[in-house]
């Protein structure tokens, strides 16, 4: 299957690479140009990107931009409650690959507390996010289940998580396959980042999209609240 065979929405542009150094150099240079428009634009920019294995290579690339990153804030989709130091950190991961040299400037927001239960994580990263700008760049991933940062299929709170309207910022979430609780932003904080970029890699992942656009069913394949126009989709194999 190729990613020009797909049936994407209209508005809904996609990006096919020969390799992920190609696709996280591409990436990279798309993402700094959009963070330096909307500093020159309003004095900031905000870019919020999902952890996991996939985006190194993009956040080290993006760490030699020549930005202005000390008016750069930069947070997280979702994180596993686990501590910075954890080797499965979101934050931890951020702060190894993205927050070096120059980028060291940014401003963080994690979303990790050390909180005593996971509800109670949540409710302080909600708080946290109160004061989080508006997201000018949004950067998800996706898993073969067809979640997306950490709404994943039958999670307590995923359809509180889902809602359209929601005005709660940070929901927590339990991930069915694999150990870790989680944190994730809600689908209304997402879809409200001014620039969502899908990135994913692999032939697994664009039967999954392609499954994804097959259907309408947002809590059954939580990406589908983000297959809208103005999102750009990048893939290599």
């Amino acid at each position: 299957m190729a990613i020009s065979k797909l049936n994407l929405p209209q508005g809904v542009s996609a990006h096919a690479f020969k390799s992920p150094v190609l696709l996280a150099e591409s990436l990279a240079l798309n993402v700094a140009k959009q963070l330096s428009d909307a500093i020159d634009a309003q004095g900031t920019a905000t870019l919020v990107v999902s952890g996991g294995r996939s985006p190194v290579a993009f956040f080290q690339h993006l760490a030699k931009q020549a930005l202005d990153w000390s008016n750069v804030v930069i947070s997280l989709a979702d994180e596993r409650w686990v501590p910075v130091e954890h080797a499965d950190s979101n934050a931890g991961l951020i702060k190894r690959y993205l927050l070096q040299g120059p980028a060291a400037k940014a401003q963080f927001l994690s979303l990790y507390s050390a909180s005593a239960n996971l509800e109670q994580a949540a409710e302080q990263a909600d708080r946290l996010l109160s004061e989080l700008p508006v997201i000018d760049v949004l950067i998800l991933g996706m898993g073969d289940d067809g979640h997306t940062a950490s709404l994943f299929p039958n999670s307590p709170n995923l359809t509180e998580a889902l809602q359209v309207d929601g005005t709660r910022r940070c929901w927590p979430m339990l991930a069915p396959t694999v150990p870790h609780q989680r944190l994730t932003m809600s689908r209304a904080l997402l879809a409200s980042a001014k620039h969502k970029v899908l990135s994913i890699s692999g032939q697994s992942k664009l039967t999954t999209l392609s499954f994804a656009l097959a259907g309408d069913d947002v809590a059954e394949m939580p990406v589908r609240a983000f297959l809208q126009p103005t999102l750009e989709i990048y893939w290599c194999p």
